[in-house]
């Protein structure tokens, strides 16, 4: 997924994910997400993550009910600046993938 971030807000970016709270990395992993990294490129986050449940749909939905995991959000959204022609719903877009090897 991809998403770009103010270049003003960066460093603060960074620095909060340095140290995530803990309880939005519990629900990270309690919604069957591992290997979540992003990486940062000219004002662009690229986000990628492994999921392993069965319902993704529902699981994004507890993340979003997570009262620890809206505050984080509230703190990074003015950060971050979503794709205009992003799909509805969406925030951090979604990319397409064009190779994979395993």
């Amino acid at each position: 997924m991809v998403l770009r971030v103010h270049p003003e807000k960066f460093e603060e970016y960074k620095c909060l994910h340095a140290a995530v709270w803990p309880e939005v990395l519990a629900t990270i992993s309690r919604c069957h997400i591992r290997n979540y990294t992003i990486f940062h490129r000219d004002s662009v986050l690229y986000s990628y993550f492994e999921y392993w449940g069965d319902n993704f749909a529902a699981d994004m939905k507890l993340m979003a009910a997570d009262p620890a995991t809206q505050r984080w959000w509230l703190i990074m959204e003015p950060m971050q600046v979503p794709y205009p022609n992003r799909a509805p719903g969406e925030w951090w877009s979604r990319l397409e993938e064009v190779f994979h090897h395993d």
